[in-house]
């Protein structure tokens, strides 16, 4: 039986990992990591009986062991914890699901250990893709996608290679305000923004998604995964989430994934490449699904994706910056304390106060992105 650890096993790509490890019951779960949901963390640990689980909070590990004292799990806190959770030792796969740039050292250290990373932490790779992409070639780990754009990609290309490859279609929904202008999106409330069209996520992901955020982290992540400048990544709206993604290749054939927006295909793929096996659920009725339509992204409006090709095409600290912003941004707008325009009026202040660093370093990366939320906490909200 193989054996995985889970870190962000309580948020919506954690959970729908162990819906997919309960449904094959091969796999043994010996590690779960989660930010602070201390309730569905210890009904995961009844269930899977891990050897580790961390609560990146001090006080809510407490709160942990002391429910589950009766189990021998070692209970962990901090990012200490999430470093020795993704290093359990008898683990072969690491699935990192946490939310934003805090997954980037225990990735690493998954890594280092020699263990596979079926990888749904974007911002691991935007932040530090040089470090990431380096290591694993030095340590001869695998990378297994698991975003559904990402993966799509995956799967068009296993069994290509080295077939020269002219684009990468990057497909999006368009997100709840498709088709909107800057001044129908001023008043937008957390609530509107959260009503995505075809995708259940968590809320960190679904704010990315109506700013078009999400398809910039995309966009620099696609170019670290399968090693093309982001000049060939071109993103495509394509409203009905079936085409998940696309490949030109140099010959003008143009290879695509569909299927029904369901995140489980993906980790299942992830989890058992290159085997496919049985997934319940939906299928596509084309029939009833009449047309598939496509629309190029609108940049002017939706600004974060330009801005995202230009922190990615700069390269160094600046897609650090264009993160770090987002994420303070979007977690103030979650708050009300900011509006849906800022965020991206945010991003784009702290990546022209920046003062680019070529070849970053951890160190340069997780100080790059304190000094980034000091600017724009001293800044205080961006005006649209």
């Amino acid at each position: 039986m193989r054996k995985i650890v889970v870190l962000g096993s309580t948020g919506s790509i954690g959970t729908q990992t162990l819906e997919v490890v309960r449904a094959n019951g091969d796999w043994q779960v010996t590690g779960l990591a989660a930010g602070a949901n201390v309730s569905r963390l210890e009904e995961q640990i009844r269930e899977f009986r891990p050897r580790i689980a961390c609560v990146f909070e001090e006080a809510a590990a407490r709160d942990l062991a002391a429910r589950v004292a009766d189990l021998p799990v070692r209970v962990v806190s901090g990012m200490d914890g999430l470093v020795e959770t993704a290093q359990e030792p008898s683990a072969e796969l690491v699935l990192t699901a946490v939310v934003g740039m805090v997954g980037i050292l225990p990735t690493m250290a998954a890594m280092e250990a020699g263990k596979d990373i079926a990888l749904a932490n974007k911002e691991t790779l935007v932040t530090a893709g040089h470090l990431i992409t380096a290591l694993a070639r030095e340590r001869g780990v695998r990378i297994l996608p698991v975003d559904s754009e990402h993966s799509a990609i995956f799967q068009v290309l296993h069994g290509e290679r080295p077939n020269p490859v002219s684009r990468i279609l990057l497909t999006a929904s368009g997100g709840p305000f498709r088709g909107w202008n800057r001044e129908q999106m001023r008043n937008v409330q957390v609530e509107d923004a959260l009503k995505h069209p075809n995708w259940t996520m968590g809320r960190k992901i679904t704010i990315d998604s109506a700013t078009m955020v999400n398809k910039g982290l995309e966009v620099m992540e696609a170019g670290w995964l399968f090693g093309v400048p982001l000049s060939q990544v071109e993103v495509v709206v394509q409203p009905q989430s079936v085409i998940h993604s696309m490949v030109e290749f140099a010959d003008g054939a143009v290879l695509a994934q569909l299927g029904t927006p369901d995140m489980r295909l993906p980790i299942q793929y992830a989890l058992y490449y290159p085997e496919r096996r049985n997934l319940s659920g939906p299928r596509l009725d084309f029939g009833a699904l009449g047309q598939l339509t496509f629309e190029k992204p609108d940049l002017e409006n939706f600004r974060g994706l330009a801005l995202a090709y230009r922190a990615g095409e700069t390269g160094g600290s600046l897609p650090t910056v264009f993160n770090a912003a987002n994420e303070w941004a979007v977690a103030r707008f979650l708050d009300r304390k900011l509006g849906f325009l800022e965020i991206t009026d945010s991003i784009q202040a702290a990546m022209e106060a920046h003062r680019v660093i070529p070849h970053p370093s951890v160190e340069q990366i997780l100080e790059t992105e304190r000094e980034v939320r000091e600017f724009l906490e001293k800044s205080g909200s961006r005006k649209a």
